[in-house]
């Protein structure tokens, strides 16, 4: 049977990341709806039934928002509730990630988390410079990050990850609290990166994502970025320590197994790689999304169906409670749309894809003649390679992974 994911949306945390664009509400703790909101999630698994026919349960991510906020126990009803819906379709080692915050997260959460059935944290460390650090609106110094990776580890949760951003550029100090364009500002440098990874993976986390700051739209950054209010990093420097930190990386035995993660052998995420291969997953919680391929999940023959659940946490739990099947937005992928996704998330991968496979799975034609000849123009100037059905980015050609995978479309 086809492996199928699932992911659990979180929408709250304690203060909202100015650079953060995924849905998430700022709530004290003890305003959380912890227990309704399980039982939202289990109301609205049920309506999904169609989704897990013929596949086998392979992944559980529980991303946010900060789901370490979550109480456990209401965390562990919904993956336990998962577990038994898919009882009998189920890997025999299902990856269960929680993403956290080195906020909410010691010794004592992260053991509860094991307690109820997950396997694998990914800790948003993010960097280890105290006025970069405040520039992204981090609640923790670097020591908390470091403290909650180990805490992590020390709980025996068996597979730990860390996050770093880098690319970052802050406001000089003598550049006043306001922020000019053209101001002078103080960039990491790729020397500190790579210093700072080694750190991160002197604790011995088995997994590490290092992301490059994006600018986007509809976050605080994107509006001081509109106004020309926001330092931007020069991007040959961005480049040059995407370079340093996988020598840093890859030196503390963590191979780069794809553009922005890194892993020792056998502790890749396979929830995100579900994603970049084109597995189906099912998205439960408030603004999650998910996309299911066959008519069993409502979608027409060679087609995929991707669905957003309700934006707002109240108005989720409201129709979840009442029985009622309610979306933000549906859209059907047809196979060329589903082939061309893959190539953006296959490329990404230091293995590369099988085209020819992949657009066998969907439907669509792997070599139309001008993806053959986008495909010859891209191997002369060195920036892909095939072999069989299989293509691939070289290594020095991966930052431009994005624009190589848009020749191809």
């Amino acid at each position: 049977m086809e492996p199928i994911g699932v992911y659990v949306h979180f929408p709250w945390c304690l203060k909202k990341c100015p650079y953060c664009d995924f849905v998430s509400f700022a709530k004290e703790r003890d305003g959380i709806e912890h227990d309704r909101y399980a039982d939202a999630i289990l109301a609205e698994l049920e309506r999904r039934a169609g989704a897990f026919e013929g596949r086998t349960l392979a992944t559980v991510f529980f991303g946010g928002g900060t789901p370490s906020l979550w109480a456990p126990q209401a965390l562990g009803r919904v993956l336990a509730g998962i577990r038994a819906f898919t009882a009998g379709r189920t890997l025999s080692d299902v990856e269960v990630t929680v993403e956290c915050n080195p906020s909410s997260l010691d010794e004592d959460r992260a053991r509860a988390l094991v307690d109820v059935g997950v396997n694998r944290l990914s800790v948003g460390v993010q960097g280890l410079e105290p006025e970069r650090l405040r520039f992204l609106g981090r609640l923790h110094d670097a020591e908390g990050g470091l403290d909650a990776v180990r805490a992590a580890l020390r709980a025996g949760v068996p597979r730990v990850s860390a996050d770093l951003i880098y690319g970052v550029a802050v406001p000089a100090p003598e550049g006043g609290p306001k922020y000019l364009a053209g101001g002078p500002t103080q960039e990491q440098s790729p020397r500190e990166a790579a210093a700072e990874a080694r750190r991160v993976a002197e604790t011995g986390v088995t997994h590490v994502s290092a992301y490059s700051l994006t600018i986007e739209p509809g976050t605080q950054f994107g509006e001081l970025s509109r106004r020309g209010r926001l330092p931007i990093a020069n991007e040959d420097g961005v480049a040059e320590t995407f370079f340093a930190i996988e020598e840093a990386l890859s030196e503390a035995g963590l191979r780069h197994y794809e553009i922005s993660n890194y892993a020792r052998e056998g502790h890749e995420a396979r929830h995100n790689l579900g994603y970049w291969r084109g597995h189906d997953y099912v998205g439960l919680g408030c603004a999650a999304f998910g996309t299911v391929s066959g008519r069993g999940a409502g979608a027409q023959e060679g087609f995929a169906l991707r669905y957003r659940n309700p934006i707002d946490p109240a108005r989720y739990m409201r129709a979840a409670l009442a029985g009622e099947v309610e979306v933000e937005s549906e859209e059907p992928l047809d196979p060329e749309t589903r082939l061309r996704e893959r190539i953006m998330l296959g490329l990404r991968l230091r293995e590369g894809f099988d085209l020819e496979r992949s657009a066998a799975e969907v439907g669509a034609e792997a070599w139309t003649p001008e993806r053959r000849q986008a495909a010859e123009r891209l191997v002369k100037r060195g920036k892909l390679t095939i072999e069989g059905g299989t293509i691939r980015v070289p290594r020095d050609a991966w930052v431009l992974a994005d624009g190589i995978a848009a020749e191809l479309f």
